[in-house]
C-alpha cells in the first residue's frame, strides 16, 4: 500500500482479516470458507489482479493462479501450508501468458551494499509509518522450540522473535 498499490488479502480467521484492514488491505478473502479466485474476480469486475504474493503454498497456490490477471505475475515466498507438489508449467502459466517467481530475501541482499539499500528503505517508511512493525511474541533464546511451535501452528500473526 506504500507504494501505492490496492490489497486484497487473503487470510484463514476473523483475527487475521481485522489485522490485514488495519494494515492497508481495502478486501480481505477468507481462504477457509470462500474461493479466493470467485472473490477476486467479484472485486475486480472479472479483469483479476496483476500480481499475487503467496505466503501460504499449497492450500492457496491453485487458487492464486485463478485470480491473476493475463500477464500476471505470481509471486510465491512461503509454504505455511505445505510446499506445492509438481507443477505443469505448460497447463498452469501458458493460458494467460503468466510469470512465476521465487524469491528469498538472500537473493535481494547479496551483499552489504543491497542490504543497507533495502533496509534503509524499509526503516525510512517506518519512520514516515507508511509501514507498521507487527510483532506477535518475544520468545526468550532458550524458548526457541516453543516459538518454532507457534510458528508452525499458524495461529501467529507477525514476527516471532527470539531474544538471547
Amino acid at each position: 500500500k506504500s507504494v501505492g498499490c490496492r490489497m486484497i488479502g487473503t487470510v484463514s480467521t476473523q483475527k487475521k482479516a481485522e489485522l490485514a484492514m488495519e494494515n492497508g488491505c481495502e478486501f480481505t478473502i477468507n481462504y477457509k470458507e470462500e474461493i479466493i479466485s470467485e472473490k477476486v474476480m467479484e472485486i475486480t469486475k472479472n479483469k483479476g489482479v496483476p500480481v499475487v504474493y503467496d505466503g501460504v503454498g499449497k492450500d492457496t497456490f491453485d487458487e492464486s493462479i485463478k485470480s491473476l490477471s493475463t500477464r500476471g505475475l505470481m509471486v510465491s515466498f512461503g509454504q505455511s501450508s505445505g510446499m506445492v507438489e509438481k507443477i505443469d508449467m505448460h497447463k498452469t502459466f501458458n493460458p494467460k501468458s503468466l510469470f512465476y517467481t521465487r524469491p528469498s530475501l538472500m537473493g535481494y541482499t547479496l551483499n552489504r551494499e543491497e542490504l543497507t539499500n533495502c533496509s534503509n528503505k524499509l526503516f525510512e517508511k517506518m519512520k514516515n509509518k507508511e509501514v507498521r512493525p507487527n510483532i506477535y511474541k518475544k520468545f526468550k533464546l532458550e524458548e526457541a522450540k516453543e516459538a518454532h511451535v507457534t510458528l508452525q501452528s499458524r495461529e501467529s500473526s507477525g514476527s516471532i522473535i527470539l531474544q538471547p
